[in-house]
């Protein structure tokens, strides 16, 4: 595929009027992107009745009171049930952990949990994740063509911005358009 364009560390933001209902006002984060596959973590859908101190305090991992007030996000559809770290690459497990984009990484390990409330050896920006959006091969290219979603540059002030309900609009607007003038209709020009 010559035309293959990486987004690896690039943003999916969601088109008004996208067919699948558990995308709807999305804002990805692409983690790895193949021609035959891609796997990215949705930074705005907080789990229900989930937070970061609760899942800690099931694996029995020591957790301040303030890890309370940290949602854990549902990363996508896929294994939901699987949890990955999404961090800054300032903290890194040997064994563990994915680099990507700039200053970026994942992790899925309890290793990673245990740092994301580490204030002194922990990333300097986490949230915990269940579940990944994925795409099988060629899908994310054909969707891409029929323009379910813009690209847009990552930005860690957006990526780790807690104001969920908000994140899809500030994703747009940063892409200098206002999303009331966005369309419902996709096609191609």
């Amino acid at each position: 595929m010559d035309d293959f364009q990486n987004l690896t560390g690039r943003l999916l933001v969601a088109m008004p009027g996208i067919e699948d209902e558990r995308f709807e006002h999305a804002v990805i984060l692409i983690c790895a992107h193949e021609p035959d596959h891609a796997m990215g973590l949705r930074l705005d859908r907080p789990a229900p009745g989930v937070d970061l101190k609760a899942v800690l305090a099931s694996l029995k991992t020591e957790a301040p009171d303030e890890a309370a007030e940290r949602a854990v996000l549902v990363g996508g559809p896929v294994e939901r049930e699987r949890g990955f770290v999404l961090h800054t690459d300032d903290w890194m497990s040997e064994d563990g952990s994915l680099a990507f984009g700039e200053g970026m990484a994942i992790t899925g390990t309890r290793e990673a949990l245990a740092a994301m409330v580490d204030p002194v050896s922990g990333p300097r920006r986490s949230v915990l994740m269940l579940g990944y959006a994925g795409w099988g091969d060629g899908q994310l290219e054909d969707e891409l063509g029929e323009n379910v979603w813009l690209t847009a540059e990552a930005d860690p002030a957006l990526i780790f911005d807690t104001d969920y309900a908000e994140k899809w609009g500030k994703a747009v607007a940063k892409l200098g358009v206002d999303p009331a003038q966005l369309s419902g209709q996709s096609g191609r020009a």
